[in-house]
């Protein structure tokens, strides 16, 4: 039965040291691929919504907004609403800030205001609805920003 032990010891231990060396030669190639396919999983996330036209992209984050801050706070949707407008306002601000051509006209200003003030309720106050004052300056802010946005400031 020892024998039998070693034996299989032995071969488990080869297994091992032929698995090591096939892996280590496939190692960049892994890794490689792992690497192409986070990149192009992250390029498909987000919620979809943003097509990479900023007059395009800021009115339908503009309507997308109205309608979660609409929202009345007892509605069951409204958390889930909330998550997404977060995510929304993020990906919008990630695309849009880091790019001068958008980043100084007023519409972008304007946008920029809103959502900040937006996503710093949501994220210091969520279990709070959103105030009557900070909701009517929103909403107007994110009107005129969308309205800016089609004139081409």
């Amino acid at each position: 039965m020892a024998a039998v032990l070693r034996s299989c010891s032995r071969l488990a231990r080869r297994a091992g040291q032929a698995l090591a060396a096939c892996l280590s030669r496939l190692q960049p190639q892994v890794l490689s691929l792992a690497l192409i396919l986070c990149l192009g999983l992250s390029a498909c996330s987000g919620n979809g919504l943003l097509s990479g036209n900023y007059v395009e992209d800021t009115a339908a984050v503009t309507q997308s907004l109205l309608s979660t801050i609409a929202l009345p706070a007892d509605d069951p949707g409204a958390a889930e609403a909330i998550s997404q407008a977060r995510s929304l306002i993020n990906d919008y601000m990630a695309r849009y800030r880091p790019r001068p051509s958008v980043n100084g006209l007023p519409s972008f200003t304007t946008m920029q205001t809103a959502l900040n003030s937006l996503a710093s309720h949501y994220t210091a106050y969520s279990n709070r609805p959103l105030p009557d004052p900070l909701r009517n300056r929103v909403r107007k802010e994110l009107e005129q920003a969308a309205a800016s946005a089609n004139k081409g400031a």
